[in-house]
């Protein structure tokens, strides 16, 4: 290339300026040094350019991108501490049952075996093994790399790259405990944003332990899924996270990235073989290494924890845990779960009894995950001791039962229950768990007999001052209003008015048909008893309690129920709610669950006390037990016992039950095939005896619980009332009918709970017709002529005797013809 400079020189002839070209070539050096001068500007001034372009469409893009970051997460709401806290620590911990006194029971069923332990109880270690492997700037971040996650959206998007990666170590327990692991943008943005909020809520320490925590681990020496590094530690090595070599730490952090793969376990607990213990091996180098670059340890230690034979720490195979799953565990589990509803029910805000089937049954649910992942000590009512010797007994005395009438095992179901509390002490559920898993002492319903006589009529219609114990009943025979006989078990009546007491003591049914009509008439209630008295003993509702059949014992219920019926009785008329479950912790010792008395006056004081004197007398007159008799095997020294009690059996035979008290605890009996068939006539002395030896097994480990040398005593308020024994009212003078009547004595006392007796009259008793009372009245006039006559009570509260006349003492003789049948309802 040519370059010219123009000269300009003195032209003398024409005193004039003329240019005058030269033209020369500028040296190669000179040309290349301009050459990049050039280019230089030139790319400078693209650079610039450029800068300015991407300054430009990085704010747009970064606008842009914050913009899609806002719309990804705007249904997100940021959750507080407190429910990030709950989020992130919600892991599946084992659970344990304990007996009254702490003793285990049984670890609670669960697909995964945890235990939560404290940041300050584990390895420090640990923590800087599991920091330098899965998250070397742990310490620097703020829940999130950047330029990690530009690479893992890059690589998630493109496919380039294999697997991203790129989480923080809060990242992932984000991942762990509140989303799911889909791989889309939504999740990744949410990701990021309660990373950022862990962080700046919770220390780093607190995020490492609660890593730690939540994380699988693999499987333990006993082939069991593990999580959180506790167990870890226990699993393989057998000593606590806070105790662990550097390179059994190592070991333990490289297993979270893949567990099953890394554990030295198979599915049974027994080590794996070398090939396949390899991989954990070389993961445990690699976790080592990680250590030594981030400079955790030195070059010293990662060299001598690398050259460890680590393989003779791990733990021997063992047999994984048995847990006692039968009758009481689940007995215990069922209740538990029971109390984790009311307490989820009530912190909802809502009412249990406005809540339909599928309501109920996720908050079941709910209750039952709840205690099969938390941690929970649930700590039981039971006592070890007394439920052992139960089992013993119905083992060893169960055969009693046995009569041969149907097919298969006769079962039985029994409850021993503190009359002051309504703890349940102990229970037998059945004869074998392996014939039958029924728990025919707290969940199988069956008809109860007449064991509901007390609860259902006699108690309500003493407590409303209907009647007295000498009061009279009808008991001649009858029909139902809505047609069909009515009988008493041996006899269709006994074609007279007997006394309330009697009645009781005979278990007649007409009697007490006649007394529940006239209350039913008087209350203007056909559900009278149930809705005054039964429903606040939790008695089940059923539109039977208005059948004229409910007093005979037609309604069904548990065990359970009917022990806590007569609990009531003796407890003063007080119901305490039957309870197995004391109380629940978690495993930081928190109270989840506490078990709250709430105590509820069902009858009178004075009309318990009434009720447990006549019950006294049921049990003392052996007419439908021989509970109390030296044939029944009763220990000698229980004989001294203050019993009250009731039987009760339906129809063929098919239940037989006996329900006992003494003054501080209740103990309910029920005996019958589990698909209801006809047992022996002689099923009532069967349970009879039964529950006799069951009761002297108990009584040698724990002969405190029958407050032996207690009384029944009458409450103050008792009113004892003077009446005719004739007529079972104040004895005097009355006109019916245009004729004078005086009630004829002996007289006798009548215990009331409310009122005292009435002056007699001519219909005195409850029930009969025109022409029972003329009988009645007939008998009278034939024996005024006859030899006085002196009434006594069978209570030990009215001590006085009755010599009956000749048309009596047939009548007597008849219902002694009866006695020696035994009357078992």
């Amino acid at each position: 290339m040519q370059h010219f400079i123009e000269v300009k020189r003195l032209d003398n002839q024409n005193n004039s300026h003329k240019p005058e070209r030269h033209s020369y070539k500028i040296p190669e050096k000179k040309k290349i040094f301009m050459g990049v001068n050039i280019a230089i500007r030139v790319l400078q001034s693209l650079f610039v350019f450029l800068v300015v372009m991407v300054l430009l469409g990085g704010a747009l893009g970064l606008g842009i991108g914050m913009g899609y970051f806002a719309f990804l997460v705007e249904d997100t709401q940021p959750p507080t501490k407190e429910e990030l806290q709950t989020d992130i620590s919600d892991i599946t911990e084992v659970s344990k049952m304990t007996y009254a006194d702490g003793t285990n029971i049984a670890m609670i069923k669960s697909d995964l075996v945890r235990t939560r332990v404290d940041g300050e109880h584990i390895s420090p270690l640990l923590k800087k093994a599991i920091i330098s492997t899965e998250d070397e700037y742990f310490e620097e971040h703020k829940g999130v790399v950047p330029k990690a996650v530009i690479r893992a959206l890059i690589s998630d998007a493109t496919g380039i790259g294999g697997s991203s990666g790129g989480s923080t170590l809060t990242q992932q327990l984000v991942k762990q405990q509140i989303l799911t692991d889909e791989t889309t943008f939504k999740r990744k943005a949410n990701e990021i944003l309660l990373a950022y909020r862990i962080e700046q809520y919770f220390s780093k320490d607190e995020i490492v332990t609660t890593y730690l925590n939540v994380s699988p681990f693999g499987r333990n020496n006993k082939g069991e899924n593990i999580a959180g590094v506790e167990e870890a530690a226990k699993g393989l090595f057998g000593k606590s996270a806070n105790d662990l070599t550097l390179p059994q730490a190592a070991f333990i952090a490289g297993l979270p990235q893949s567990p099953i793969i890394y554990t030295p376990y198979t599915n049974t607990g027994e080590l794996k073989d070398d090939e396949n213990l390899s991989y954990g091996m070389k993961r445990k180098d690699f976790v080592l290494f990680s250590m030594y670059r981030e400079k955790a340890i030195t070059k010293e230690e990662y060299e001598a924890a690398k050259s460890y034979d680590l393989k003779q720490d791990f733990q021997p195979q063992q047999e994984a845990n048995q847990n006692t799953e039968g009758y009481l565990y689940y007995a215990v589990l069922d209740q538990a779960v029971q109390a984790i509803m009311d307490v989820n029910i009530e912190k909802a805000g809502v009412k249990r009894a406005e809540l339909d089937d599928l309501g109920l049954s996720q908050y079941e649910e709910q209750a039952r995950r709840e205690i099969q992942n938390r941690g929970y000590t649930i700590q039981s009512t039971i006592d070890q001791t007394v439920y052992d010797t139960m089992q013993n007994a119905v083992a060893a005395y169960g055969y009693m039962l046995d009569d041969g009438y149907g097919a298969g095992l006769v079962e039985t179901g029994n409850v021993l229950m503190d009359n002051q509390t309504g703890r349940i002490i102990g229970f037998v559920a059945g004869r074998d768990y392996n014939v039958s898993q029924s728990n025919h002492a707290l969940d199988t319903v069956r008809q109860v007999g007449s064991t509901i006589k007390p609860l259902s009529v006699y108690g309500p219609a003493i407590d409303q001052g209907m009647i007295g114990s000498e009061s009279r009943l009808a008991n001649y025979p009858t029909s139902y209003s809505s047609g069909g006989e009515l009988n008493n078990a041996t006899n269709s009546g006994t074609n007279t008015f007997d006394t309330v007491r009697y009645s009781l003591e005979w278990s007649y049914n007409i009697p007490v048909y006649h007394l529940n009509e006239a209350m039913k008439k008087q209350m203007s209630d056909d559900n009278f008893s149930y809705n005054n008295y039964l429903s606040k003993m939790n008695y089940p509702a059923d539109e039977r309690w208005a059948y004229e059949s409910a007093p005979l014992g037609s309604v069904e219920a548990t065990v359970l129920t009917q022990t806590n019926g007569f609990q009531t009785l003796a407890n003063k008329g007080q119901y305490q709610k039957g309870y197995m479950i004391d109380k629940i912790t978690d495993n930081n010792g928190n109270v989840i669950y506490e078990h709250k008395m709430e105590p509820a006056q069902v009858y009178s004081p004075a009309t318990a006390s009434i009720m447990n004197d006549m019950l006294r007398s049921v049990l003392d007159s052996k007419i439908t037990t021989p509970f109390k008799s030296v044939v029944s095997g009763l220990n000698p020294d229980l004989a001294n016992v203050d019993w009250i009690g009731k039987t009760g059996t339906t129809e063929a035979y098919k239940d037989s039950w006996l329900v006992v008290s003494t003054p501080t605890i209740t103990l309910g009996s029920w005996t019958g095939y589990d698909l209801p068939t006809a047992m022996s006539p002689n099923s009532g002395d069967q349970n009879s005896n039964y529950l006799a030896n069951l009761i002297n097994a108990i009584y040698l480990v724990r002969p405190d619980l029958f407050g032996v040398g207690q009384k029944f005593t009458l409450s103050d308020d008792v009113i004892k009332s003077t009446v005719s024994s004739f007529t079972g009212e104040k004895p005097g003078t009355f006109t019916y009918n245009g004729g004078t009547y005086t009630a004829p004595g002996p007289n006798t006392v009548s215990l009331y709970a409310k009122d005292g007796a009435p002056k007699s009259q001519y219909k005195f008793g409850y029930g009969g017709t025109d022409a029972n009372y003329s009988a009645y009245w007939g008998r009278y006039a034939t024996s005024n002529s006859s030899n006085s006559r002196t009434t006594t009570p069978s209570s030990s509260n009215s001590n006085t005797t009755t010599t009956p006349s000749s048309s009596e003492k047939k009548e007597d003789d008849k219902k002694e013809d009866e006695k020696k049948e035994n009357d078992n309802n």
